[in-house]
């Protein structure tokens, strides 16, 4: 194939020989590139029976894993791509050259497989760099060629920053089809010996595979090479920085029912802490690509959110109980015996006003035997001195009627007034050991919540 009557095209761009190999070698090195490329045509297969195919080793190295997008779901990596096969027009005898065994030539002198990455992803579809390659005296090519490479991975975040993820390096021939290049692969593995250690990703494995697949446009079968990159991600930087933060603003939510609340504060630490959740969930989901698989610290974030709405509307209702004035009804049996007896035991809440170990009285809201009167009805100061003036000092059973209405109001004041005092202790009471309930349960919530996430990232 390459060798007709065609006159010997100049060679592009000529071979440069070092004052060092002006010797023998030099000469026989300059002779044998001539003799080689004389009739030699770089745009046809170099086969010698045109019906046999070609045989293509490729190994990958991966070098670096550069970046990976999770959003664009793009993988940034630097490879070493070594490509080997058998040249039929480029063999000769090396004793007829001074014993020259191998040669190194520029890339663009030979022809070259045309084996492409399959699911790049780069805007610009960059290809390997115009290397060297080595020719042999027996024909055989080796070409290595660094290719920084972009290529389209299924991210999976699902248990992110837990994940792991499974990105494929597909390469093969885009033009020649089975029967003109048989692809394979040199070993059953890429090599990782010159790996860079990455910072967020470890690297598990990376297995290689050959297949055959026949695609809808073409009936001829099209060889192809996977890689399967296994990477790990590090999550030490996202447990610190996005985790923790999370889990100890998730328990300080559960202490807004601990506060006073007479501090006016309560509602104020749970919107607080909301805002800081949606803070740290925003941080998230600006990295995580805009898919129906919510990440694990996702769907915590989002948990934790909800308690904390939750709890920030009990909050409200809780002090609203809590400031029930004067003119509020009594608490009702129900409440009283389950509430402000046996809560109030479990939580351990003892005093609110008064002791709960204080005997309790019946209250009477309605006045004594001297509170026949009302307030209306009360005797006046002028009066009263009128009378005590009129009466001599040593009759004074004139002043017993005026002094028993005198003494029935102010009892009778005094009485509503303890009897409103204890009905707001009561609902105090009730609305505290509520919080103190509250409290319990929203901290088992944290905590559950916390452990259910640890072990599914186990």
């Amino acid at each position: 194939l390459g060798r007709g009557p065609a006159a010997p095209r100049p060679l592009q761009p000529p071979l440069r020989v070092s004052p060092g190999c002006r010797g023998a070698q030099g000469r026989f090195a300059y002779k044998l590139l001539h003799d080689l490329f004389a009739n030699y045509s770089s745009a046809l297969r170099p086969v010698e029976d045109t019906d046999r195919a070609l045989n293509v080793t490729l190994q990958v190295t991966l070098s670096q894993i550069i970046d990976m997008d999770e959003r664009n779901q793009v993988l940034t990596s630097y490879l070493w791509v070594r490509q080997t096969w058998l040249d039929a027009h480029l063999t000769w005898d090396k004793d007829g050259y001074g014993g020259i065994d191998s040669i190194r030539i520029p890339s663009s002198y030979v022809w070259r497989p045309d084996i492409i990455l399959y699911n790049n992803a780069d805007e610009h579809f960059g290809g390997s760099m115009e290397t060297n390659v080595v020719l042999r005296s027996d024909g055989h090519i080796m070409w290595d060629s660094p290719a920084i490479t972009k290529s389209s991975c299924k991210v999976d975040v699902s248990y992110f920053p837990f994940d792991g993820q499974r990105c494929r390096l597909t390469f093969g021939s885009w033009t020649y089809n089975g029967n003109q290049i048989d692809l394979r692969n040199q070993l059953d593995t890429g090599d990782l010996t010159d790996f860079v250690e990455n910072v967020e990703w470890e690297v598990l494995g990376m297995p290689a595979t050959r297949n055959v697949i026949t695609y809808g446009c073409c009936s001829e079968p099209y060889p192809d090479v996977t890689y399967t990159l296994l990477l790990r991600r590090r999550a030490s930087f996202y447990i610190f920085n996005l985790l923790l933060p999370c889990i100890m603003v998730s328990f300080l939510a559960p202490l807004g029912f601990y506060l006073p609340a007479d501090s006016g504060e309560k509602v104020s630490l749970g919107v607080t802490v909301l805002l800081a959740l949606t803070v740290f969930q925003l941080l998230v989901a600006e990295s995580m690509p805009p898919s129906e698989s919510v990440p694990l610290i996702g769907k915590y974030y989002i948990a934790t959110m909800t308690m904390i709405t939750a709890s920030t509307a009990l909050t409200i209702f809780i002090m609203n109980v809590h400031h029930c004035g004067p003119g509020a009804r009594p608490v009702p049996p129900w409440a009283r015996r389950l509430i402000l007896h046996h809560m109030a035991r479990l939580c351990c809440v003892y005093e609110v006003g008064e002791s709960c170990k204080s005997p309790q009285r019946a209250l009477d809201g309605r006045a004594g035997v001297g509170d026949a009167g009302g307030p209306g009805e009360s005797p006046r100061e002028g009066q009263v001195g009128t009378e005590a003036g009129g009466c001599p000092w040593d009759h004074c059973l004139c002043h017993h009627d005026a002094l028993l209405r005198n003494v029935g109001y102010i009892a009778g004041c005094f009485r509503r007034h303890r009897a409103n005092q204890r009905r707001t202790g009561e609902w105090k009471k009730v609305a505290k050991v509520m919080d103190r309930f509250f409290m319990w349960v929203f901290f088992l919530m944290v905590f559950l919540m916390s452990v259910l996430v640890l072990g599914n990232a186990a």
